[in-house]
């Protein structure tokens, strides 16, 4: 039991992990100046939208790894982790870069990881891709957020 917290603990640390390394990147003056839809959400409603989602995230990937550990669940921890990488990257290349088009075609890259992650994920452990319904509906919205942004400011 005591094993299986720990396991659990560090998969939600990794996941929230991922999430703060886009804290490096802040909107700043950039984000605050350019056109935006009128339905973007306040900017206070994301950071606990994205910390439930990590959370959530981070069950789900021991809820998988907890069925097999690396070498017995491999496929799907590999797409979990891939995706992983490119939520993170998103950021640095939404804010960092101030780049929407190219942030737009990398989102479309991590909506896909996230539904093959679904995918692996379901054949291992159902309940853990159902946990991972609301994060893409939430990275659905954001990829029409994001390509209105970068339509707006063409």
């Amino acid at each position: 039991m005591k094993h299986s917290l720990v396991s659990l603990i560090i998969w939600v640390v990794v996941c929230l992990g991922m999430g703060a390394s886009g804290s490096f990147v802040t909107p700043g003056d950039w984000y605050a100046q350019i056109n935006k839809p009128a339905w973007v959400p306040p900017n206070y409603i994301f950071g606990p939208v994205w910390t439930i989602l990590y959370i959530m995230m981070g069950v789900a990937a021991w809820l998988v790894w907890k069925q097999g550990g690396f070498s017995g669940t491999a496929p799907a921890l590999t797409f979990f982790i891939i995706q992983l990488v490119l939520n993170a990257a998103w950021t640095w290349i939404f804010f960092g870069l101030h780049r929407p088009g190219l942030a737009f075609l990398e989102i479309l890259v991590l909506w896909l990881a996230i539904v093959i992650t679904i995918m692996a994920f379901w054949r291992v452990r159902p309940l853990a891709a159902g946990l991972l319904i609301p994060y893409l509906c939430w990275v659905s919205f954001a990829s029409i957020l994001n390509y209105s942004i970068w339509r707006l400011n063409q």
